[in-house]
């Protein structure tokens, strides 16, 4: 009866009979209405509180397992003692080693995700497509639906690569560029796009990755998370004072000296919609004030990424087995190479290196 009431008085604006009474009416999605009226004024306030409804599309079923899953008792006492597997603000370093592959399938399988990966291969990069495309689907989160982005130049020149279960290939055409240091500036912005108007609705995490790679073994659900970043191969065992960082003040992407938590890749990086959406949105920001003011930071797109990072901390790290480099010797931390840059010659396939 209650309900009717209301729902009529703020149809029609007929004010309610003296009393004390509150009404609460939900206006689906968007606002909330208060109907209050007192013993003191016949006249009812109407109070309109507006609730904004997320855009993105998330799904949080916590950790959940199963009963009679078999798999290895974790240990409070045993784990690796040659790397760090957690940073300073309580975020997780993923090494072999560090995460059982049977539990943490199965807690994300239950939560029917959708993986959008991008890659970006213009000009004479589409070389590598094929070997980057048939490994991915023989490593690259096998049991989940995955749906890649392509973004090239030469749509002709897309290799035909069978995929796998649940996994789906698009091919967009954008134009050349006659600098390699626009190609990789300019993912921000087509990402932060990409975003916005499809991948809203379509998928819960995305990952954007180098094509001039290769994978060589697992790159699975133990890398989801709001955040991910991904150690850079030459910089792991480094001090700050060596890292590459933009030391200039005059750009956006300037780092001072003595900070720095770790150096990363800017190949491989990824998350939720949201938080990545929010890292590509500012680094776009960032590199458009760099170009009004004629300064390009030193390692482009990955400058500002490390600006970024050092100041919105990832919430989870990838180490550098999830992006190594064939040219690289091995050492001891790296007991598995998961994905790697291959060798090449880039002054050959930079278009002006």
């Amino acid at each position: 009866m209650l309900r009717s009431r209301v729902s009529k008085h703020l149809r029609f604006g007929i004010s309610t009979p003296c009393r004390n009474v509150s009404f609460v009416a939900a206006i689906p999605s968007f606002r909330l209405i208060y109907l209050n009226t007192n013993q003191s004024s016949c006249k009812p306030q109407i109070i309109e509180k507006v609730i904004t409804k997320s855009k993105w599309k998330l799904k949080n079923f916590g950790l959940r397992s199963s009963q009679g899953l078999l798999y290895n008792q974790p240990s409070a006492l045993v784990s690796r003692t040659d790397v760090a597997s957690v940073t300073s603000w309580l975020a997780p370093i993923i090494w072999e080693g560090t995460f059982d592959t049977t539990l943490i399938d199965l807690i994300y399988q239950q939560q029917n995700l959708t993986i959008a990966t991008t890659v970006f291969t213009l000009g004479k990069y589409t070389r590598f497509l094929k070997d980057f495309l048939e490994s991915a689907e023989q490593h690259y989160f096998v049991g989940f639906r995955v749906h890649y982005y392509l973004f090239t130049d030469l749509p002709e020149e897309v290799p035909e690569v069978k995929m796998g279960e649940n996994h789906s290939l698009t091919v967009r055409k954008v134009p050349s560029m006659n600098r390699w240091q626009d190609i990789s500036m300019g993912r921000m912005e087509i990402l932060e796009k990409l975003i916005e108007n499809e991948l809203v609705s379509e998928a819960d995490y995305i990952f954007c990755l180098d094509v001039d790679t290769k994978f060589y073994g697992r790159w699975g659900a133990e890398t989801l998370g709001r955040l991910v970043g991904v150690i850079h191969p030459w910089y792991f065992d480094a001090p700050r004072d060596q890292f590459t960082y933009e030391r200039r003040p005059e750009s956006q992407a300037y780092v001072p000296a003595g900070e720095g938590d770790y150096y990363f890749t800017g190949a491989a990086f990824g998350g939720s919609l949201e938080d990545v959406h929010h890292l590509t949105k500012t680094c776009r920001k960032q590199m458009n004030i760099d170009v009004a003011n004629s300064i390009e930071a030193i390692w482009h797109e990955e400058s500002h990424l490390n600006k970024y990072f050092l100041y919105n901390k990832p919430s989870k790290l990838l180490s550098p087995e999830y992006l190594w480099r064939d040219i690289n010797a091995g050492v001891a931390q790296i007991k598995v190479v998961r994905f790697s840059h291959v060798a090449k010659n880039n002054t050959e396939v930079r278009p002006n290196a």
